[in-house]
């Protein structure tokens, strides 16, 4: 009895995901669909990650891509059903591809996107930029500090 599948046969329970940014050096964090941290470093980078978690469920992933100075990139990583899981048990595995041995390997899945090149945007506002105001009722203020006020007409 042949205990093979199309999708096990041809694929595989892990995929690579290049992660690039526009500047490098990028902090990368990676968290699966319950918020698991998987993953952590810097880019480029080229990381493993499995394409199932357990009989028919994929795992998806949540990636963020983060540099001080820049605007934080959020990427979601989703598993979606493969071509060789689809038409390859349709003509060479079968029942047993189909209901068994490709779900329950993670082979009948794949990552998509499994390449990511993201340029991070500048942040033009940072908290040593801007002023803060604070709004108060003048009876609230100290009596300490209503001498240091300046009346505007």
């Amino acid at each position: 009895m042949n205990l093979t599948a199309c999708a096990t046969i041809v694929g595989d329970k892990n995929q690579l995901l290049g992660i690039n940014s526009n500047p490098d050096k990028a902090t990368v964090s990676i968290q699966d669909e319950m918020g698991k941290d998987v993953f952590s470093g810097e880019t480029p980078l080229t990381v493993t990650l499995k394409k199932g978690d357990g009989y028919f469920h994929g795992k998806d992933y949540t990636i963020k891509i983060a540099k001080p100075g820049y605007i934080e990139q959020v990427i979601t990583v989703e598993s979606k059903a493969n071509g060789w899981y689809i038409l390859g048990n349709l003509l060479f595995g079968g029942l047993i591809g189909y209901l068994i041995v490709d779900p329950a390997t993670g082979a009948m899945w794949n990552l998509t996107p499994d390449q990511i090149d993201t340029t991070l945007e500048e942040n033009k506002t940072s908290s040593n930029d801007m002023m803060n105001l604070r709004i108060v009722l003048l009876e609230d203020v100290p009596d300490n500090l209503k001498d240091k006020m300046i009346r505007i007409n």
